[in-house]
């Protein structure tokens, strides 16, 4: 059986959780884009843990963590990813965690020069609001083959390696300072943290797409988790406020390294409200006056897991949120943080937006959407904690009502709704 678990919006949906609770009955998570631009927080009973580049399904000592080739990886970040894990009592080593030969190193000087772009763009006032984490230029550079892959560091004294690597760093020199009025960098130490990552990781690098192969073939569950969601995929996001991979479904096999595979289900994750990190349109945003989004950006602890900024905010966005289920094919939903909405008297929706007068109900995934405004239906409030409640008959009779208008709004079933933080805290719907 072969599962993806992929965000319906912005990211931020809690894949995290949804992963960690069907990893359960994973033999193998798998990443299979991004880096470490974002964050999925589980929490359970031995405490709270936010991953970045490590599979949630870590947390699952019998599940083999797998980093696809699609991913871009910072080694550095990476180290001290599994090391504070380790602290935590996390079993970590080279039978449970492995990273594809074909993924793509994010190099110090893609972190470098993201942070100087970002600045320079900030003083223009035309920022993106990146990570700062480097992510688009390792992207960038894989696709005009000016970076490195995992594979490499098992080949550095070679010839053409150190010859490429070379090559590559006389390029990234001519943009630092010819560009940005930076010192150049230098060789030697370049070369010598590859040298001090492949010593560190030369046992986690493998083919990982024959690994998962294998596996498929053994019918060995397989569990696909996507990083942020559709509407910050390259191709079908809000471009360009996206992210520099492709988060859909689709890409999952591709990214884990079993392009001949497709996934058997799709779960598409999405939140009982919207949150967006980064710049944009964002329509949900306006729906509601400033004071409304800060009780509800408090409420629900939107702050990004990865950056820590204040996550943007606003009522449930069905319009956009049926786009990102056609996007993910996703056959099951689950819906997470219900349990934050419970303070307050009325939930508001947006079912529709209006554009240059008009009323539409489908999303304009292009430059039209700087000018939609958000059309909002409310419904009443439940006014008590849910987060007890063990069956879809223990749920307030509201709070069903709610559930049920969501189910309506995106054409699409509900199986699983989240009450509440804890790893047990949820209920599926039959």
């Amino acid at each position: 059986m072969i599962t993806a678990v992929t965000g319906i919006n912005w990211g931020d949906e809690g894949k995290g959780r949804i992963v960690d609770l069907l990893s359960e009955k994973a033999d193998y998570v798998v990443r299979y884009q991004g880096g470490n631009n974002a964050g999925h927080t589980v929490v359970t009973p031995e405490g709270k843990y936010v991953l970045n580049l490590i599979p949630s399904g870590i947390l699952h000592p019998e599940a083999v963590c797998v980093l696809g080739g699609g991913m871009v990886v910072d080694l550095d970040h990476l180290r001290h990813e599994m090391s504070m894990l380790q602290y935590m009592k996390v079993k970590i080593d080279s039978d449970n965690l492995k990273i594809s030969d074909k993924a793509t190193i994010c190099m110090p000087f893609h972190v470098r020069q993201d942070v100087l772009e970002e600045e320079r763009l900030l003083e223009k006032g035309a920022a993106f609001g990146s990570t700062r984490r480097g992510i688009a230029y390792a992207y960038g550079d894989k696709y005009m083959k000016k970076t490195l892959r995992m594979g490499d560091l098992l080949n550095l004294n070679s010839i053409a390696i150190k010859r490429r690597l070379q090559v590559i760093l006389e390029s990234k020199n001519l943009i630092m300072e010819n560009v940005y009025g930076q010192n150049p960098l230098s060789f030697e130490e370049l070369y010598n943290w590859c040298e001090s990552q492949a010593e560190y990781f030369r046992n986690y690098i493998c083919d990982t797409g024959k690994l998962l192969n294998n596996a498929a073939e053994a019918g060995k569950n397989i569990l696909f988790e996507a990083q942020l969601g559709a509407l910050r995929d390259i191709d079908y996001g809000i471009y360009p406020y996206t992210s520099s991979s492709n988060t859909i479904a689709a890409y999952a096999p591709i990214g884990a390294g079993i392009p001949q595979r497709t996934p058997d289900r799709v779960v598409g994750v999405m939140k009982a409200y919207s949150t967006c990190v980064g710049e944009g349109p964002f329509a949900a945003e306006d729906a509601m006056p400033e004071e409304w989004n800060n009780k509800l950006r408090n409420a629900g602890g939107e702050f990004g897991a990865a950056t820590g900024r204040p996550r943007r905010v606003g009522p449930f966005d069905a319009v956009a949120s049926r786009y990102g289920i056609e996007c993910q094919g996703a056959d099951d939903i689950a819906l997470t943080k219900l349990d934050v909405l419970s303070e307050f008297d009325t939930i508001p929706v947006v079912t529709a937006y209006e554009l240059d007068g008009h009323t539409i109900d489908t999303f304009p995934a292009d430059s039209s959407l700087e000018r939609v405004k958000p059309v909002v239906e409310e419904y009443p409030g439940w006014h008590c904690d849910i987060s007890g409640c063990k069956s879809w008959e223990e749920l307030p009779k509201e709070a069903r009502e709610y559930v049920l208008a969501i189910e309506k709004l995106v054409n699409h079933r509900i199986y699983l709704v989240s009450t509440g933080a804890e790893r047990s805290e949820y209920i599926t719907i039959s």
